[in-house]
């Protein structure tokens, strides 16, 4: 625990599938993993709807904050009044700044997401009382982290979009999402937030086989690139008391890894740990065999990161919000 003594009540995140702790469990899609391998790895050795053999960056964040060592999913029925003062999740895995992206697998939008968390400004008032629950909302740290499956399940695979806009447009189409999103969220009495770029997709073991590429796409990670350049941008205007905002790079540190895996103590960063570790996630990963020492992979599945990749990335993350905000 880092922060005893820090003001910090409630880690709320509005988040996408790397970092859905359940969420999806509760909607109407195929979109899931409440099923093994998926939390293996977690002290109770079964499920929860994480992407991950265990826990996740947002859940290594806030046990660093002192609260809890797995953030709960909002939609999750056995929540708790502690589990609402210390630290919720309205992430959906598939979901993105676009609305579109959400209605693709009818996961939770941001929209949708905004809409649960004003539902918990409610839950809290009522538990502590308007007063107490404005002041957990303002010393909330609020984490955004969205984009990837706006690029990765939309634009590069639907062709709606691509027909819209070129990718320069698409990129200013997501930043005016992500900034009424954060408008909305100042509206609503947040006033530190942390804005997580996207990956470099173009490393995910499932795009290099649909590739068939040995290496990363580099025409996907300039795109990923560029894309967090301009939310870096964008947050430079939307900063300033009483609002801060920091912008968390897990870009460098996830491309270091996939090509310097010995940097980091990993051994393997082409394939996943799942299956074949080339195309498998989500339900094709279900009842699959596993590596068996999954320390030493960058990621779990085809797309998503093992816990010790997460760990890696939450102490980066933890490091800057640090500085920035307290």
């Amino acid at each position: 625990m880092i922060m005893k003594t820090m003001s910090v009540i409630v880690t709320a995140i509005f988040l996408t599938r790397t970092v859905d702790p359940g969420n999806n469990n509760y909607l109407s899609t195929v979109v899931k993993s409440n099923f093994l391998p998926y939390g293996e790895d977690l002290y109770s050795g079964q499920p929860t709807g994480r992407f991950c053999n265990g826990r996740l960056t947002t859940d290594f964040i806030a046990e660093a904050f002192g609260y809890t060592d797995l953030v709960r999913a909002f939609l999750d029925p056995a929540i708790t009044s502690k589990d609402m003062l210390h630290g919720v999740s309205f992430a959906s895995a598939a979901t993105g700044y676009d609305e579109f992206t959400a209605n693709l697998s009818n996961v939770l939008s941001i929209r949708k997401q905004l809409d649960y968390f004003r539902q918990y400004k409610n839950h809290i008032r009522n538990l502590v009382g308007t007063k107490e629950s404005e002041e957990i909302v303002r010393n909330a740290l609020v984490v955004l982290s969205m984009g990837t499956n706006d690029f990765l399940l939309n634009y590069y695979v639907e062709p709606t979009r691509s027909r819209q806009y070129n990718i320069e447009q698409y990129q200013n189409y997501l930043i005016s999402c992500m900034k009424t999103a954060i408008k909305t969220m100042h509206s609503l009495g947040v006033r530190k937030i942390a804005v997580v770029g996207i990956l470099p997709f173009g490393c995910m073991p499932i795009v290099r086989t649909v590739r068939d590429a040995i290496k990363c796409d580099d025409e996907l990670n300039e795109a990923a690139l560029s894309f967090n350049s301009k939310i870096q941008r964008e947050l430079k205007t939307v900063a300033g008391p009483p609002f801060t905002s920091v912008f968390v790079d897990i870009y460098g540190v996830l491309l270091n890894a996939f090509e310097s895996p010995e940097r980091y103590g990993f051994t393997e960063a082409l394939k996943g740990c799942c299956g074949s570790g080339t195309y498998e996630f989500g339900y094709t990963c279900k009842d699959l065999s596993t590596c068996s020492d999954r320390t030493k992979y960058v990621f779990w599945d085809a797309i998503h990161p093992t816990q010790r990749m997460y760990k890696i990335v939450a102490d980066d993350a933890l490091e800057l919000i640090l500085s920035y905000m307290f």
